[in-house]
């Protein structure tokens, strides 16, 4: 079986090679004449053929490291995706502490930059919906409307701000319909730098003996690159003095764009992530002309190309399992073998993201008292490496009780699964199929 999965991935490597061959050459020969497709799909072809004969290196000065990303990740991580917010408003050191006493393995800030070079902590850089900035009729000149990676947007934005106003300004909850109970902590907390949130983290470590680490994103580098605004250089720059270097540190550096990422890598040995959504294509990609998308990153030979500059995969959840259509209108789910595939190129797997909430749950899932864990149940059987969590206490109490403290197989048969059709149907009608009601984008 082993020696059939590794001949199957190799000629999967060739097969998806003409995909993204013929992928890069479709859909714009019309508009820019057959020679301009052609000239593109040979420059694609040259960058990839580059990168496979470029394996991500890391200096040997890293070796006599602490190994502390190894000693974390013997067990699948539990990453508190922006803090513990589940429980408080997102993205405040109330949240991620409460993280941290919860047991998560890691904290997620997202990265944004403010108008003096700062780098702080928001979902997005539109901050209506997380502050209280609307209610400051000091700052009601400061809206406006900007297009963020190909979206109009209107609001007030972090770059419009330096630090010193934003401190002036009070977290709040973002999602109040689903979470009613975070908004009594509306305007208590600030919105905080990376510097702050390190600070509470290394804080920590020494109260609690153990080993903190944090999962930075950079949140929209090409548009923050282009007003003036690198986020690259910057945030190598406070890890660093902060301590974290090489590629044994407890940190992964996240990224939903791919260029960003390669630069990083020309600037620190720090693990990184390559992001993958479930649809749509990187945003560098996107304004640059490039025709791949998350799907075809996603494919064994997209994966060959992502381990030549990241360590790990953060994909969506939704592609770890395809839903197929039968004939009489219900559907099938299994396991897809994105798992398999990372780990036979060295890559880890860090899915995003599993919330309590039942709007964020399948449909057969919502209002059981377990059906978090159901869910996680069967993600962690796939042989994931981690997961984000917004209540990393149900994410800690998963892990334990499905038995995954042991290191994560990197390949795992249909029979090792539980019972997918119970956890996710296995004769649902079309309207009961699971989407995700996710009220924002992105991660």
């Amino acid at each position: 079986m082993k020696a059939f999965h590794t001949a199957l991935i190799r000629r999967s490597y060739a097969a998806c090679s003409i995909i993204l061959a013929i992928c890069c050459a479709s859909g714009d020969s019309s508009a820019r004449g057959e020679d301009s497709g052609l000239a593109q799909r040979e420059r694609t072809l040259n960058i990839v053929n580059r990168s496979a004969r470029q394996p991500c290196r890391h200096s040997d000065n890293d070796r006599p490291a602490m190994h502390q990303t190894r000693q974390l990740t013997r067990r699948p991580i539990v990453i508190a995706h922006r803090g513990s917010s589940g429980y408080r408003p997102e993205h405040t050191l109330a949240a991620y502490e409460l993280a941290i006493d919860q047991g998560a393995d890691f904290i997620e800030p997202d990265l944004v930059m403010t108008r003096d070079g700062v780098l702080v902590a928001r979902h997005e850089n539109e901050i209506s919906g997380t502050t209280d900035v609307a209610r400051h009729p000091e700052f009601a000149d400061r809206q406006k409307t900007k297009v963020i990676d190909g979206r109009s947007v209107k609001g007030w934005f972090t770059e419009d701000f330096t630090l010193a106003e934003l401190k002036t300004l009070w977290a709040r909850e973002r999602l109040p319909k689903i979470r009613p109970e975070n908004t009594k902590f509306d305007g208590q907390f600030a919105v905080p730098t990376l510097s702050e949130i390190i600070a509470l983290v290394q804080r920590k470590q020494r109260e609690t003996g153990r080993i903190i680490g944090i999962y930075p994103e950079t949140k929209h580098p090409t548009y923050f690159a282009e007003i003036g605004l690198p986020m690259e250089a910057a945030l190598v720059r406070v890890l660093e003095s902060t301590g974290y270097r090489g590629s044994d540190a407890p940190v992964f550096i996240q990224s939903f764009e791919v260029g960003n990422l390669k630069k990083l890598r020309g600037m620190t040995d720090l693990p990184l992530v390559q992001l993958l959504a479930g649809s749509g294509q990187p945003f560098d990609f996107q304004a640059s002309g490039n025709p791949l998308t998350y799907q075809d990153l996603a494919t064994p030979h997209g994966l060959a190309m992502i381990s030549t500059y990241a360590n790990a995969i953060g994909p969506d959840k939704s592609l770890l399992f395809a839903t197929t259509e039968k004939r009489d209108g219900s559907d099938f789910t299994r396991p897809t073998t994105l798992v398999a595939d990372a780990h036979a190129v060295g890559l880890k797997v860090h899915p995003y993201t599993f919330r309590a909430d039942d709007e964020f749950l399948p449909p057969h899932l919502q209002t059981r008292p377990d059906g978090a864990a159901e869910e996680l149940a069967l993600y962690l059987a796939l042989g994931i490496d981690g997961f984000f969590t917004d209540h990393p206490d149900l994410g800690i109490t998963a892990r334990e009780a499905h038995g995954a403290s042991r290191p994560p197989s990197a390949r795992h048969s249909r029979m090792d699964l539980p019972n997918c059709d119970t956890v996710y149907g296995h004769r649902r009608s079309r309207r009961h199929r699971h989407r995700g009601r996710v009220p924002s984008s992105g991660k």
